[in-house]
Parts: C-alpha cells; sequence; structure tokens
C-alpha cells in the first residue's frame, strides 16, 4: 500500500543553518506519527515543508501520492493544518467560524449544514456554538481548531505544536479525537514535546538538531533502543553520586529524575556491585521515552564530537 507521506533525503537550510537535515521516512494511512523533540529540533520546520508551506533546499517528499515540490496545490487541496496559534476568528461565534471555514474549503452547500454538525459534535461544543470564539477556553479553542482544520474531511492532517499551553486534560481530552479521527482512516503528523502524548501514537521520528535520531513505535523504542540492563535507585543527594557512579567500568548511562537515579548497566549481573557500592537497592525497570531520547541525544553529540 502507498505511504500518506514519505520523505527522501528531506532537507531545509537558512542561510549557513541546517533545520532539518535529511530527513527520510515513511508513514503509512491511518496512522498517528508524533514528531517528538525539545524547541529547535526541526520538527515544526519538518511539518511546514510537507505541507507545502516551506519549499525544501534539498531532498523529495511525497504527500498522497503527490509531489512535495511540482504538485504543491494538489497536496494542499487534500490535507488540514492546525498550527499552536489557532486560526480562529475571535469576534465571531464557534458556529460561525466553522461555517467560515467550510465555506473557504468549499463544501457544497447542501453538505455544509451536515459538516458543521459532525465537527460541532467531534469537539463536543454543540453546547457552545453560539459563544464567540474568543470566550473560549484554551482547550476548548483548541477542539475548534481542530474541527476547522478537518472540516473538509482531508486524507492527512498535520497538527503542530497543537496542545502547547493547554492545560494536561484538555490534551488527554484533545488525543481521544486525534485517536477517532485515526479510526475513520485519517493519517494524522502532530509535533510535539510532550512524552506522555508520543506514548499515545502508533509511531514517533525523534528529532533533535534537525537530524532523525529514530523512527519506531513507542513500544520498539523503549525495548530496543537501549544496550543494556536499565535499573532505578531512589538515593539522598543523588546529585553527589553522579560522578562516582559515572566512573564505574559497567555503567553505560546514568540519569537523574528527581530523587530517583536511573542507571544502565552493561550487564544485569551487575546490578549486585551497584547495590553494594551505594547501600541501596536497584530496581529494574524498562526504559521510558525520556531514558530512549536522552541515550540518543547522547550518541548523536557523541558522533558529532
Amino acid at each position: 500500500m502507498e505511504p500518506a507521506v514519505s520523505a527522501q533525503e528531506l532537507t531545509r537550510t537558512f542561510g549557513s543553518f541546517t533545520a532539518v537535515d535529511r530527513l527520510s521516512l515513511s508513514i503509512a494511512k491511518g496512522e498517528i506519527c508524533a514528531f517528538l523533540g525539545p524547541n529547535g529540533a526541526g520538527k515544526s520546520t519538518a511539518i511546514r515543508m510537507l505541507c507545502g508551506i516551506l519549499t525544501p533546499t534539498s531532498g523529495s517528499a511525497q504527500v498522497l501520492g503527490y509531489d512535495l515540490v511540482t504538485e504543491t496545490e494538489e497536496i494542499k487541496q487534500r490535507i488540514g493544518y492546525m498550527s499552536q496559534r489557532f486560526s480562529l476568528y475571535n469576534d465571531l461565534t464557534v458556529l460561525e467560524n466553522l461555517e467560515f471555514y467550510a465555506g473557504l474549503y468549499g463544501i457544497a452547500n447542501n453538505l455544509r449544514k451536515k459538516r458543521v454538525h459532525e465537527m460541532l459534535a467531534m469537539a463536543q461544543l454543540l453546547d457552545r456554538r453560539n459563544e464567540l470564539a474568543g470566550n473560549l477556553s484554551g482547550g476548548w479553542k483548541q477542539r475548534l481548531a481542530l474541527g476547522c482544520a478537518v472540516i473538509s474531511r482531508p486524507s492527512v492532517v498535520f497538527l503542530d505544536e497543537p496542545t502547547s499551553g493547554v492545560s494536561p486534560t484538555s490534551r488527554r481530552a484533545f488525543f481521544n479525537i486525534i485517536h477517532e479521527l485515526a479510526n475513520t482512516g485519517t493519517t494524522v503528523i502532530v509535533t510535539t514535546h510532550f512524552m506522555d502524548e508520543a506514548e499515545r501514537c502508533h509511531r514517533i521520528a525523534f528529532m533533535s538538531q534537525g537530524k532523525l535520531l529514530a523512527f519506531a513505535s513507542p513500544w520498539f523504542l523503549k525495548h530496543n533502543t537501549l544496550q543494556g540492563y536499565l535499573v532505578e535507585v531512589l538515593i539522598d543527594k543523588p546529585m553527589e553520586w553522579i560522578r562516582e557512579i559515572e566512573q564505574l567500568e559497567y555503567v553505560r548511562e546514568i540519569t537523574i529524575h528527581g530523587a530517583l537515579i536511573h542507571v544502565l548497566l552493561d550487564h544485569e549481573n551487575n546490578t549486585q556491585r551497584l547495590e553494594k557500592m551505594l547501600g541501596v537497592q536497584a530496581q529494574p525497570i524498562t526504559p521510558s521515552l525520556e531514558d530512549v531520547f536522552i541515550a540518543l541525544a547522547k550518541q548523536q553529540r557523541r558522533e558529532v564530537s
């Protein structure tokens, strides 16, 4: 089956700065894919290229079978796009915003009323249809913006940091709606720096400094990225222990998580050696996505230096 989105060596530079460096990936139809990474990783630039908003410096890509450079207009007609700066008209009501976007996307008059109602129901905004958009909270604005982005029933939806600045409860509700969209066959590509959101996606594209560090399911990344045996230690004053633990020949990585220390050992058999040295018990754990990303970022820095 032809992928919904594919990229080959996609690159974008701004002067001497490379924002996206030879990005290659393939995203299946109906898949939720997260572009995950810190600010400045290249996530939004990658999304804007794939939407046809930014022209690539080099490389190629296809969206729904259309060439990103030569068939940009065909792509724009078949996708939805939502940025972190919700493109809403605050002086219009919820209903009026949806009606405006229905007209903007050229939805036929005989379908418009039905489609607007569908978006109100999807976003759980039926009871707020007559409220001004400007009076909505961030979470409700977010849902309305998504409704406006998908009212034309696009095959692919690009969401650029859509949950930035809203509450954790609103973020969870928003991702429930995203899963409902994917269940109907819509491909959803979302940029985020929230690990819990990435956990709910089918695949994750880990990005750092413009490069793709890994591209796989959350389960695969957590079970196959770190080479070693990960344990968790609860210890007083963990910062004071870091340097000493790092110098142990059987320790590969170490990270601090509050009062907890995650230590990547070269082998399970060295757990007792670590416990004896620290005087506390070390619990084996499954790596988190944060553990994975830290390890990948460290590996990238080592390769650069």
